[in-house]
């Protein structure tokens, strides 16, 4: 199948510019002005912006065994519909990840369901080196280490294995930072003075700057002498930002980190309206770590845009602080979430698409992806940039049928999502015909 995307401006490699995309197959066959294609179908793309899928590289879309929160199939399409074409899975469904059994598993669902192209992350205990060591990082993103509370047997907090790893692994180690220790301390604390019934506001007291700081600079330093390639997701704080530079390109770095958009959108004084429904691990904080998380983004300490969706139902969020799960859903509406501080003059197009699209491809090495380059894979996005709508209910696609910006009128509305070719997505409707594929990795 050919299509042709003509009349559009398109947002890559920092530039912005009026061209047309001729698609055939699943690659993106030519990028010039003023193409012409007797047998392709046309897609006008007047005043819309044309985009790189979006790669989220921190999802939990909760299959295997808990398919009553979310499965691949329905988040994956509830991320095509927000543009995101790629995805990064993590271990810790039921059962978790630790094998190199179970993990393919995950991959079997996903190449009967996903809609979107996927890979999932090898999980890691402190009993599993052998499984971690048969991993093939061609095939598979990263290697997840929870260094903080975590679900199931995947809380990593043995001295000799973290070594052990940090020392032998030949793929990227992506890692969960909070210190477990300071946590049970801060909890029990606040159990003392206010029993079952802790204020949700309490949330980023118990689970801290310094939780986070000390975790995350354990992993620097880990990382650091062993020269281990380590991305630190979902950084938080405005401390951690000293343990990240700035000063050397992304492709030469051998330590990253990502934030989340929750983390950058959300602050203490929203826990009075949402209450449980931003509960997250890590917690969103202060006003003043989310301006500080910003600017680290705009400066380049800060190198990836993700989402860390994690989907609930009511019903388990609508409980009492210890008993409310951790986690949000926002793979739907993560460029919509970013778009509205371009709208506010926070941030460029330009530099949404560096870290959204084109800084998770180069952090993962992933193979063909991530840019809207000619032989590329043909994942592809078109915005319209300028669309007011209001995030209701009967649009929200989440197997758990909520969102934390519910209700909310949001800037950018995706009308086209292209996955290998495949015109997936076209204003409000899906084909489902083809699937998304297994992302492949550049390891040498």
């Amino acid at each position: 199948m050919k299509y042709l995307i003509k009349n559009g401006k398109i947002i890559n490699e920092g530039k912005i510019q009026e061209a047309d995309i001729l698609i055939h197959e699943n690659i993106i066959q030519r990028i010039d002005k003023d193409i012409s294609d007797a047998d392709a179908v046309v897609i006008d793309a007047q005043n819309q912006y044309i985009i790189p899928g979006i790669i989220d590289d921190q999802v939990h879309f909760r299959e295997p065994g808990l398919t009553h929160k979310a499965t691949i199939y329905s988040e994956s399409k509830a991320a095509i519909a927000g543009g995101v074409t790629s995805f990064m899975e993590q271990p810790n469904t039921k059962p978790s990840a630790l094998t190199q059994e179970l993990l393919e598993q995950k991959y079997a669902i996903a190449a009967n369901t996903s809609l979107a192209n996927y890979t999932f992350f090898m999980g890691t205990s402190n009993d599993n080196y052998e499984e971690v060591m048969k991993t093939d990082f061609s095939k598979v993103g990263a290697l997840k280490i929870f260094m903080g509370s975590s679900t199931g047997n995947m809380l990593v907090d043995d001295e000799h294995i973290l070594n052990k790893i940090f020392s032998n692994i030949n793929g990227i180690i992506v890692t969960h930072c909070e210190d477990e220790q300071t946590i049970k301390n801060n909890t029990a604390l606040h159990l003392q003075k206010y029993g079952e019934n802790i204020p949700m506001n309490f949330h980023p007291i118990i689970r801290s700057d310094d939780a986070c700081y000390m975790s995350s600079k354990l992993a620097v330093d880990l990382a650091t002498k062993h020269q281990a390639r380590l991305h630190i997701f979902h950084v938080s704080t405005e401390k951690e930002l000293s343990l990240f530079r700035n000063d050397i390109p992304l492709k030469e770095k051998k330590i990253t980190a990502e934030v989340c958009v929750h983390h950058l959108f959300f602050d203490e004084r929203d826990y009075a309206s949402l209450g449980s429904k931003i509960k997250c691990n890590p917690a969103i904080k202060y006003q003043r770590d989310k301006d500080a998380l910003l600017q680290a983004l705009l400066d380049d300490r800060l190198d990836v845009v993700a989402t860390d969706h994690a989907p609930h139902t009511l019903e388990e969020k609508n409980n009492a602080y210890l008993h409310a799960p951790s986690g949000l859903p926002l793979v739907q509406h993560s460029l919509n979430m970013m778009l509205d501080f371009y709208q506010q003059q926070k941030i460029s197009l330009e530099k949404i698409v560096e870290k959204m699209c084109h800084a998770p491809a180069d952090c993962f090495k992933i193979k063909n992806r991530g840019y809207l380059r000619e032989g590329y894979f043909a994942d592809i996005a078109i915005v319209d940039i300028d669309k007011k709508w209001a995030v209701q209910k009967d649009t929200i696609l989440y197997q758990c049928c909520w969102s934390p910006i519910e209700n909310k009128k949001v800037s950018g509305k995706v009308t086209h999502t292209f996955v290998n070719g495949h015109l997936t997505y076209k204003n409000g409707t899906f084909n489902e015909s083809n699937k998304g594929a297994r992302l492949l990795f550049d390891v040498a």
